[in-house]
């Protein structure tokens, strides 16, 4: 059978010694026993680790009725959340839809997403969007209060109601939040919608698994048993404690190349349809690991386009860059180069060559021009885009954030920094009980 995550650390050689690898498998391994035996920090939020095995069918069955009931009347659904709340979701149906899936196949819901932001001009221009489709409303948060999701779902929220009536209302917004708390949790009680959980032992950015993503998956069109059968399989792999399990080779060669003085990983990858996968990943790697004045700064880049614009530097800047490569060993398409009689553009060396083709060699050729420049790759490699496939990387990336941060000794399932601009913020809007905060940032910059 194919195994779905391969990783190779080949075109790290010359970067690392075998000794220096050695020395962080080791390390590696015991990063591993203390996920698995739950000891290290932050143990109270390692529900995600037997997610996949051990998800309800009668979340799945809920998740299917939901589809089913807003299949016929709802084409546009917006999804309102930020971080782990959206990106999960968004990365899925970005990967699996049709590129134009706005233009053609008209039959599937359009899937958007809201409260990622604070931009006006972006939530008018939702509205407007909204007053022309027939609307639902997914909405995620665990406490119903953070600014961004918590002002979006207010506008959503009154233009849903105000457009189908309060009784409507309850039928076409689902909240998925906390079991039992939370502002959001008690709106939804109060007005009676539909609800799924967010496991307590869940942080958002390891959260795809859950109905934060698999609901959105699901109402896209997407096959999200397949999703979880393939991270079901991961799981099992990612618990051995052998050389070969691709956490463990991963977490331990990003950090023993940022022990060498390496300090920005950029996730690379050359299918468009990958670019939100690079963005997820970015939230769980910087998010899990980026305190106490540690860990690889997460970046992406999506070849060959970034090629004629981050090109240059990749290749002669600053040697401070990890490449890791998310390659696809097949394309779910066949697109054939034609030959052009004039060859006017000097490419008939290409005709009858697959795109798919072309796209392998530049990234062999970028891959070995960028090593001897000095930058060492890893190669990642799942063999399509489906939702197995999928399935299988989230928890891949989940499990080797978990080994790669207790490496470094810090814990993975906190975000400590993330709450200062959120104190800043609310004190410059005027939240009560922020007024000397406030006066104090008033008189900086």
């Amino acid at each position: 059978m194919e195994r779905t995550v391969n990783i190779d650390i080949k075109a790290t050689a010359g970067f690392v010694s075998d000794a220096d690898l050695s020395r962080y498998e080791s390390l590696a391994f015991k990063a591993l026993d203390i996920l698995e035996d739950g000891s290290g920090r932050g143990s109270d939020f390692l529900g995600w680790m037997d997610l996949p095995s051990k998800t309800d069918e009668s979340i799945i069955s809920n998740i299917e009725s939901i589809v089913k009931d807003w299949r016929r009347d709802i084409n546009l659904i917006v999804v309102t959340g930020i971080g782990g709340s959206y990106l999960g979701a968004k990365s899925a149906i970005d990967a699996l839809s049709h590129s134009f899936r706005n233009n053609i196949g008209k039959d599937l819901p359009q899937i958007v997403f809201a409260g990622q932001n604070l931009s006006e001009e972006y939530h008018a221009e939702l509205l407007d969007l909204m007053k022309e489709r027939s609307v639902a409303c997914v909405v995620v948060s665990k406490s119903g209060t953070t600014t961004e999701p918590a002002v979006a779902f207010r506008i959503i929220k009154s233009y849903i109601e105000e457009t189908y009536g309060r009784a409507e209302a309850v039928r076409r917004v689902v909240a998925v939040t906390d079991e039992s708390r939370g502002a959001l949790k008690g709106l939804a009680d109060k007005e009676g919608y539909r609800t799924f959980v967010i496991p307590d032992n869940v942080g958002g950015r390891f959260s795809v698994l859950t109905p934060v993503g698999l609901l959105p998956i699901a109402l896209a069109g997407f096959d999200i048993r397949a999703l979880i059968n393939g991270a079901a399989g991961m799981e099992q792999i990612c618990r051995e404690r052998s050389s070969e399990n691709p956490a463990i080779k991963y977490a331990a060669i990003r950090n023993a190349l940022y022990s060498k003085g390496k300090k920005i990983e950029l996730l690379v990858t050359y299918n468009p349809k990958l670019q939100y996968i690079a963005e997820w990943w970015k939230q769980l790697f910087g998010e899990s690991e980026g305190k106490e004045g540690l860990g690889l700064f997460p970046a992406s880049v999506n070849f060959t386009a970034d090629l004629h614009s981050m090109g240059q530097y990749i290749q002669q800047g600053e040697r401070t860059l990890i490449e890791t490569v998310v390659s696809v060993k097949r394309s779910n398409r066949s697109l054939e180069i034609p030959l052009d009689e004039e060859n006017s553009d000097g490419l008939n060396f290409l005709a009858g060559k697959s795109m798919d083709d072309c796209n392998k060699m530049a990234e062999l050729g970028t891959k070995i021009a960028h090593y001897d420049g000095g930058v060492p790759n890893i190669l990642i490699e799942i063999p399509s885009i489906n939702e197995f496939n999928l399935g299988a990387l989230y928890y891949f990336f989940e499990k080797a954030c978990g080994v790669s941060a207790y490496i470094l000794n810090v814990n993975p399932f906190d975000q400590p920094g993330v709450e200062e601009y959120k104190v800043n913020m609310f004190a410059l809007l005027g939240k009560p009980g922020f007024e000397s905060k406030a006066n104090e940032l008033k008189g900086r910059f």
